[in-house]
């Protein structure tokens, strides 16, 4: 029984922001959603569930690429409208672009954006066109 939880009621759309951090190096790897539903079979599997607000539906990190997230620590934020978690990225890649992280550009000088990450798999031969 989970006693404690994000408070989802703070949204609109009952989401708050789920923060995935590299337990070891602290490297940011990923924001997505979570629902209630993906909190609760986060916390019962100890790997990352999500809801896509894309897809409308509950995805456990790594379903199609394998590049799943074994839950290592959940931080709550002071408001409980933040989750943070601290997890063990199996695969190379928490970004569905082939790269480590989905943070892999940052702010140019020229106010474009320049790459930084490197590409470790190509998404069009893990997810053949969908993502």
């Amino acid at each position: 029984m989970i006693m404690v939880s994000p408070d989802f009621s703070k949204s609109k759309d009952g989401l708050v922001a789920a923060i995935a951090q590299d337990w070891r190096d602290g490297q940011v790897l990923m924001i997505a959603w979570m629902n209630e539903e993906a909190w609760r079979r986060t916390v019962e599997t100890g790997r990352a569930t999500y809801w896509s607000r894309s897809r409308n539906r509950l995805w456990a990190k790594g379903e199609s690429s394998g590049n799943v997230q074994q839950i290592k620590a959940i931080y709550l934020d002071c408001d409980r409208d933040a989750v943070l978690m601290k997890v063990e990225q199996i695969g190379d890649a928490a970004c569905h672009e082939g790269y480590r992280s989905c943070f892999f550009r940052r702010l140019a000088e020229d106010g474009g954006l320049e790459t930084v990450g490197e590409r470790v798999f190509d998404p069009e031969e893990v997810y053949g066109g969908q993502k």
